[in-house]
């Protein structure tokens, strides 16, 4: 009840106040008197400049009410000043906000959940407010804090807990709304109040009981809903809270959301973590996704030696973000998404090494677990450069393509891959498998409009080098995005398993003509795919899925980049590997023999069908049937059967088994093919990329190589002799300058035999295999007659036989070259 003074004292005291007091009831159960508090506004609206001392007269009297706990006044002094808020906008209003603020303050600052609820609902009530000039001076530094305190509270009622935890959300979206209206908003953003508000936010939002309902694009839920849920009502003021941030801003309110995951251990388990950054990438603004993806990657590199799960959660979260963001902005940052991914992948390959040398020969439980923990770090890494390489643009697609290329770790390369010096073989190679799967997901779906495009040639000569390594896996990847690159009309899982197909139009191929790009690529890098087809054929440790991605890539190969050139030369290939298996020169096992055999047949009933020459048809359906009759293992639904009975050996067969050279040549020649090159066997050509990818056996192909240089024709003859001077045996003793001659003279000639037209090749070596008989020849008529005093001797190497010990005598061959 307040305070009476006598008749003359009232009459002596100041009209505002006199107005105020008249505004409280004997009673406060009676409520606001109505009439005497619609004189006060009027007199506030007439007379403004009054306004801050209502304010402070009306903070003076609801201090006193709360100090004596006398409630009901004090909702009656909330609501007086809740209406004159409403009804007064004009420049003296200010002084009137900050008793306005001062009396919440005192509100929120008592321990009665009442009085803070209404509070609260007082200062929502002044949020909404639109002020016509923005305050410079006004802080809400106590409000963050207070609203955040509340949003926390444990009160043992739990209505009342919900109660408290409701108010404080909304008075932390008061706060949002009312700063960011502001001219001076940029204070809300500040990381002392962001660190308050958006942990007390998500702390919220862990009370949701199903997650996924609303991980997507913001709800609607219905006003009853929204004010009782803490969760709803907490995830949909982050989600404004985010939408109103800008550029600058941004990193301000999503670091804290790492800090909450932290400290809760939020990551493992990870499905909170996942719906916060969905709604967070639903919520920002497209153009600034690449903001978080960025925080994402920093917060992986501090936590690069925290569990494995931990980092696999993170890295599940960054999958996430990138699957919303992919299609939009991502920004500058792509390489740094993907370096960043690649140098983490490469830590857990050590951590996981690591844990294998330290735990050698005893069986720890805890180790083996900590492995397979890596494992899915690993995993979740492949999936996301995969998901995140398979959703860019094409251009920015080829981009990442020779970016994870470059990584790959070759041996003896001194290029910018991946540091693996401290990994060992194993670690090496896990590096390459798993880099080659990230490179397999982002080449799938990639249609270049041209090979070229697809494959250039920087990026194609390191693609192809693990191909020659001794690991079937790595070849069978490397096959694998081989094939993805080629394939622009998906008809690869239309030959998906190696067979003998009876009508290859049942497939229903599609492919266009032959453009000029696709014709000059094969003739300058077809030479490249047939030799790593040809080596690929030659493993040892080749299974039935190595001999099904040979057949699809010389079946893609024949459907889109196949003229008649390059059938000629795909024969020619064919009836090599056909010679592998029958000469078995490499010692390879029987079932790798009846392996290629097997393969051969797919590939050529596949090819005389797409070309469609009968008489071709015709051969290659006699020597399917005879095998399938007499040597059915040479077939592939034999052959690669769980049990499959090998022969013995394959030197008795009969040549009906076979595929002939000249009944290919006689069948074709009739339909206007060019036959001529069919008569030189194929032979691959031994390159540095042997050396490299640390093959068993380097020199399996001719040894003997032509100096086919330019200038060096057979009738510039040259006297050899030379006169011993101090340069020439300084020369002779510059072992170092003799080697980069001899590398350099070593790749022209490389150069030169996959550049240079094919008859000119031809001409030229012709021209120099006579010219070696010739002189063979008369190196073998010398050593009839014993010769008095040989100068040397000379090793030459054809295929595998080996003739050593030749006497070279004063005889000069200037225009021969062989090593």
């Amino acid at each position: 009840m307040p305070a009476r003074v006598c008749c003359c004292c009232a009459a002596l005291r100041p009209r505002y106040k006199r107005l105020v007091d008249n505004i409280f009831p004997e009673d406060p159960k009676d409520g606001l008197v109505k009439a005497d508090m619609e004189k006060l506004t009027f007199y506030a609206v007439s007379a403004p400049e009054k306004l801050d001392r209502i304010g402070a007269y009306l903070a003076e009297r609801l201090s006193r009410d709360v100090v004596r706990h006398r409630y009901g006044y004090v909702l009656i002094a909330m609501e007086a000043l809740d209406q004159l808020l409403m009804a007064c906008h004009s420049q003296s209003i200010k002084p009137f906000v900050e008793s306005f603020l001062h009396m919440v303050a005192k509100l929120l600052e008592s321990g009665e959940p009442k009085l803070q609820v209404l509070g609260t609902n007082s200062f929502v009530k002044f949020a909404n407010i639109e002020e016509d000039t923005p305050s410079y001076h006004r802080r809400y530094d106590f409000f963050v804090s207070r609203f955040s305190a509340m949003c926390h509270s444990c009160d043992h009622d739990p209505e009342i807990q919900t109660e408290i935890r409701i108010a404080g959300i909304r008075g932390i979206q008061g706060v949002v709304r009312k700063t960011v209206n502001d001219e001076l908003r940029a204070t809300i953003w500040e990381p002392q109040h962001m660190d308050k508000i958006v942990p007390s936010l998500l702390f919220n939002m862990q009370k949701i009981e199903d997650v996924d309902s609303r991980t997507g694009p913001p709800s609607s839920p219905t006003g009853g809903e929204k004010e009782e849920n803490p969760a709803l009502l907490a995830e949909n003021c982050f989600r404004e809270l985010l939408g109103r941030a800008t550029y600058g801003i941004m990193n301000n309110a999503v670091r804290p959301v790492f800090a909450h995951l932290d400290h809760h251990k939020l990551w493992d388990p990870n499905e909170f973590a996942v719906s916060c950054f969905k709604i967070i990438m639903y919520s920002i603004q497209a153009q600034y996704s690449h903001h978080v993806i960025q925080e994402i990657l920093r917060h992986l590199d501090v936590c690069k030696r925290d569990s494995p799960r931990v980092r696999a959660g993170i890295i599940q979260v960054l999958l996430e973000a990138v699957a919303i963001a992919a299609k939009g902005s991502i920004g500058p940052a792509v390489l740094e998404v993907f370096n960043t991914l690649l140098k983490h992948l490469r830590i857990s390959v050590d951590f996981e090494l690591g844990d294998r040398r330290s735990s050698a020969g005893s069986a720890s439980f805890s180790t083996a677990s900590k492995e397979s923990d890596e494992r899915i770090v690993q995993n979740a890494i492949i999936q996301t450069i995969g998901f995140f390489g398979s959703n860019l643009p094409d251009y920015q697609r080829s981009e990442i393509m020779m970016f994870i290329m470059g990584k790959v770790p070759v041996f003896g390369s001194t290029s910018q891959s991946l540091d693996t010096s401290h990994l060992g073989d194993l670690g090496t190679r896990r590096i390459q498998i798993m880099l080659l799967r990230s490179l397999l997901m982002v080449t799938s779906g990639y249609k270049a409009t041209t090979i070229t495009n697809a494959l250039p040639a920087p990026f194609l000569d390191p693609l192809l080098s693990p191909s020659l390594m001794e690991d079937s896996e790595l070849r069978q990847l490397v096959l694998e995005i081989l094939h993805n690159l080629i394939d622009r009309h998906d008809n690869r899982a239309k030959l998906r398993g190696i067979r003998i197909i009876p009508d290859v139009s049942d497939l229903k191929i599609k492919r266009d003509k032959i453009s000029r790009q696709d014709v000059s690529f094969m003739k300058k890098h077809g030479q490249q795919l047939y030799r790593h087809i040809y080596l690929g054929c030659k493993e040892e440790d080749n299974v039935q899925k190595n001999f099904e991605l040979l057949y699809t890539s010389l079946a893609l190969t024949t459907i889109e980049l196949a003229n008649e050139e390059v059938v000629i030369d795909l024969i020619r290939l064919a009836i090599a590997l056909q010679d592998i298996a029958i000469i078995n020169e490499d010692n390879l096992p029987m079932f790798n023999r009846c392996g290629v055999m097997a393969l051969v047949a797919a590939y050529l009933n596949f090819l005389s069908q797409m070309i469609a020459v009968p008489a071709f048809c015709q051969h290659v359906s006699k020597v399917i049937e005879t095998r399938s009759l007499e040597a059915p293992y040479f077939l592939p639904e034999t052959i690669f059967k769980d049990k499959c009975n090998l022969p013995i050996s394959l030197e008795k067969h009969e040549k009906n088994l076979f595929f002939l050279t000249n009944k290919i040549a006689e069948s074709l020649g009739g339909s206007g093919y060019s036959v001529e090159r069919l008569s030189v066997p194929y032979v691959p050509q031994v390159t540095d990329e042997d050396r490299l990818s640390r093959r068993k056996s380097i020199v399996d192909t001719v040894s003997i190589q032509v100096d086919i240089l330019p200038g060096n024709n057979t009738e510039d003859k040259v006297d050899n002799t030379e006169e011993i001077t101090f340069e020439a045996l300084k020369k002779a003793i510059d072992n170092n300058g003799l080697e980069e001659q001899e590398k350099e003279k070593r790749r022209l000639v490389i150069e030169k035999f996959q550049k240079a037209p094919f008859e000119e090749i031809a001409a030229q070596c012709e021209t120099k295999a006579n010219l070696l008989h010739d002189r063979l020849a008369q190196i073998l008529e010398l050593t009839i007659r014993p010769p008095p005093s040989p100068s040397g001797t000379m090793t030459v190497t054809a295929g595998h036989a080996h003739y050593q010990s030749v006497p070279v005598y004063e005889m000069k061959f200037p225009d021969l070259c062989v090593y």
